[in-house]
């Protein structure tokens, strides 16, 4: 299988950066503008491309309760269909945990050929646990939303 992380990843979260740049930070804003995201194209030809050859699975920090927008934001882009796991609406740990977390799951029964992710520290953990990833670099970086992940563990 093929695991692909959404955000900055798949889509472009730049137009939703400024709700998690206030203090407080507005998560409600944030989430329900993802359903705006541009897709990031580098991104979605991979994903397609993976789908040849392997199952796409789809691993976010997006809590749970954006399930219903994120399935509807995927068939818009015309990704291919997969099992989608989420963050649950009260897990906070850093995306870097949570994720290789799933991942190790997935590989249980599976061999998981690729992550492709944004975050360096997720990329990083999940190397370090034997995973093979490919660096997604092609959307702009955002200190707000890697404070998020890594020490809200909000996406």
């Amino acid at each position: 299988m093929a695991v692909f992380d959404l955000d900055n990843t798949l889509s472009a979260t730049a137009h939703r950066q400024h709700f998690l740049e206030g203090r407080p930070k507005n998560w409600d804003g944030f989430f329900a503008a993802a359903s705006d995201d541009p897709p990031l194209e580098v991104g979605v030809a991979l994903c397609r491309k993976a789908a040849e050859e392997c199952e796409v699975v789809y691993l976010t920090g997006r809590p749970e309760r954006c399930r219903r927008s994120t399935v509807a934001w995927l068939a818009a882009q015309g990704l291919p269909e997969g099992r989608i796991h989420m963050r649950s609406n009260r897990d906070f740990r850093p995306a870097r945990v949570t994720k290789v977390e799933v991942l190790r799951r997935l590989a249980a029964d599976r061999e998981v050929r690729m992550l492709v992710d944004d975050d360096v520290l997720v990329c990083d953990a999940a190397e370090a646990a034997g995973f093979r990833v490919v660096r997604a670099g092609w959307a702009a970086p955002s200190e707000a939303l890697r404070d998020a992940q890594e020490k809200e563990g909000r996406t």
